[in-house]
């Protein structure tokens, strides 16, 4: 490679979806520009894919990390159909799709109708035994409650409870959503997370009513809680998104074991120099960071300290994967469902349970049933602080009280993700847009990932395509730029 090429390369910091996703942009960048441009990849792990990962043994397929992503973003069905994936996407299987909450240690099915944290009808609301009748009487309340005139961002908490109740929010919102973001209802903003019921607030003046509104508008939704025909995963498992965009990258484009200690940008040709743990520093027209933000504000903390003290600020929570296979007949609950979520109030071990091998075929020999089970979060920080044989223990013991197993699985694995899931506490808004204008000041540099407008696969394959989208035309201005000089 001559000088003139040697100038023209972008480094992606971070190999996990949002890095992948980012590396394959930019290489289709360079070619419909024909810039002479290398992409590098760099990723301080022996691996791809970050919490991404499949395990697969004869007819078993265990997800060590998500299983599945949301179809109705159009982000992540757009890049398989790029990938040529699209004839691997399968859809949740049709003939369970409704979900389970935890009450008094029985599972309860989640109302037809209801939505993450309100009803779409009097009689689903009437008929449940999730809430009691106080708390029912409370939730519609929200019929003649005023509306809140005040556009400050409020927590999930304080929207939950003041439009339907501290029942509502501590046995449907809190599961529901904060499963979600593995994230203490206290402190989740509704600006950054749920703004559609805010939308609703503002627009019917409650939010029970927008949902009756909603249900009268649509057809017949046969699922209860979480759409679970908007969701989607492969066939042979969600590696194969992380294994399809790494065949797409030269070989020689991507270094694994290479952790990034620091950037420095160099001020008389504001070129990057990033210096790593394990080889000599790399040079680099533009850098795009696909880090959580914490890390990415420390490898930013010698470029610009507030931008680096803005990032470490937002927080991340732990979580961990249990997968267990069983024989059909170790489990006495129907398995009629997806899953199910735990509240908090119920102070068990675990704060939810997919049946997967009932969310999506092929994924368990006939006759076997596989689960996985979640652990930890913003909430239950402690249960991760046990050692492994007794988190998988714990669970094992909730899900005989819960699902009536018998006997030992036939196999039982865990998966810890740390620092894995941002945490959009309240003006998580506010505090990405003062990060957006302080990487003003850094030409050259895009951050991406799961810390800034979105947690879920699809919103960041967005992220890498937005950051790649402004690296390009960086790239093409700076060539055009050096053009016109010469």
């Amino acid at each position: 490679m001559d000088a003139a090429e040697a100038q023209q390369r972008i480094v992606v910091i971070g190999g996990g979806i949002t890095g992948l996703t980012a590396a394959y942009r930019l290489q289709q960048h360079a070619k419909a520009y024909s810039l002479p441009l290398e992409v590098l990849l760099l990723e301080a792990s022996g691996r791809l894919g970050g919490t991404i990962a499949t395990y697969c043994q004869d007819d078993l397929l265990l997800e060590q990390g998500p299983d599945c992503f949301l179809a109705a973003k159009p982000w992540g069905i757009r890049l398989c159909e790029d990938l040529g994936l699209a004839d691997e996407l399968i859809g949740t299987t049709t003939a369970h799709r409704q979900s389970f909450i935890v009450r008094a240690g029985r599972l309860l099915p989640v109302p037809q109708g209801f939505y993450l944290m309100a009803p779409g009808s009097w009689r689903a609301l009437l008929a449940t035994p999730i809430f009691s009748w106080r708390g029912k009487a409370r939730m519609a309340l929200d019929l003649v409650l005023p509306r809140r005139t005040s556009t400050t961002d409020e927590s999930l908490a304080q929207f939950v409870t003041r439009r339907l109740g501290r029942e509502a929010l501590e046995r449907l919102a809190q599961p529901m959503i904060g499963g979600i973001y593995t994230a203490d209802p206290q402190y989740l903003s509704m600006q950054a997370t749920m703004p559609q019921f805010l939308d609703m607030e503002r627009q019917h003046g409650s939010v029970m009513r927008a949902m009756f509104h909603k249900q009268r508008q649509a057809a017949p939704e046969a699922a209860s809680g979480p759409r679970y025909g908007l969701f989607v995963s492969f066939r042979r498992g969600m590696q194969t998104l992380v294994e399809t965009l790494a065949a797409h990258l030269p070989p020689a484009s991507v270094r694994l074991h290479t952790p990034v200690l620091a950037l420095q940008q160099q001020p008389e040709t504001q070129r990057w120099l990033i210096h790593c743990a394990t080889q000599p520093p790399v040079t680099a027209t533009a850098v795009c960071l696909a880090l959580p933000t914490p890390q990415a504000g420390r490898i930013l903390r010698g470029v610009q300290p507030a931008l680096s003290t803005a990032l470490q600020e937002i927080p991340y929570a732990s979580s961990a994967i249990v997968n267990l296979v069983c024989s059909r007949a170790q489990v006495a609950h129907p398995l009629n469902g997806m899953g199910f979520v735990v509240p908090a109030v119920e102070q068990r071990s675990l704060i939810a349970c997919s049946f997967s091998s009932v969310k999506f075929a092929g994924r368990a020999p006939q006759e076997q049933v596989l689960l996985r089970a979640f652990v930890g979060g913003a909430l239950q920080p402690e249960q991760l602080a046990r050692p492994d044989a007794n988190i998988q223990r714990a669970v094992l013991d909730d899900l005989r009280a819960l699902l009536g197993l018998r006997g030992t699985p036939l196999a039982m694995s865990l998966t810890h993700h740390p620092e894995a899931m941002p945490q959009y506490h309240v003006g998580h808004r506010e505090r990405v847009a003062s990060i957006t204008a302080l990487l003003a000041a850094c030409p050259g540099l895009c951050l991406a990932g799961n810390g800034y407008h979105g947690v879920g696969i699809p919103d960041c394959i967005h992220s890498a395509e937005n950051a790649t989208e402004a690296l390009a035309d960086y790239i093409v201005g700076k060539t055009a730029r050096r053009v016109a000089v010469g």
